[in-house]
């Protein structure tokens, strides 16, 4: 199969907004509730990638760096780091915008792992990834590490 690139499924700015209802007692953003969101964001990148449906197989190096409030604008980034067989790695991140000012702040980070299938449910081999820049390059690398590391420890 032919790579194909980064670019032609990434996700640069999908937004949304926080409401009232996805705030948590301390009046900041429910992390489950950006985590469903980036699950969503990733699963459109992991289909986009490989034209197949896909379904999450794991969640890891999940960071909450910054809250969000009320009236906050979210801002998704995410791509696929690398392709193996059957699965592949999204890497995603969030933001945090003022509406007032735009001023952006990193507010997550976490790695998606999705495996394609199928017609009958059965994982499905998929386009491997062409990295390009420098940065698509180091995430490719560092996905291969993530992996192994996801691997040694699923045998626990």
């Amino acid at each position: 199969m032919k790579p194909k690139p980064v670019a032609a499924s990434a996700i640069h700015d999908q937004t949304s907004v926080v409401f009232p209802n996805d705030l948590n007692a301390y009046g900041t953003l429910f992390g489950g509730r950006v985590l469903d969101l980036c699950d969503r964001t990733a699963g459109v990148v992991a289909k986009r990638h490989s034209g197949r449906v896909c379904v999450t197989l794991g969640i890891d190096s999940v960071r909450f760096l910054a809250p969000a409030k009320h009236g906050d604008i979210l801002v998704l980034k995410a791509s696929v780091n690398r392709v193996w067989k059957t699965s592949l790695e999204i890497g995603i991140k969030v933001f945090k915008e003022d509406f007032r000012t735009q001023e952006r702040i990193h507010i997550l980070s976490a790695y998606f792992t999705f495996v394609a299938l199928d017609d009958h449910l059965k994982p499905v081999e998929i386009s491997p990834i062409g990295p390009e820049t420098d940065d698509e390059k180091r995430r490719y690398a560092q996905a291969e590490e993530r992996r192994k590391l996801r691997l040694s420890q699923k045998r626990c």
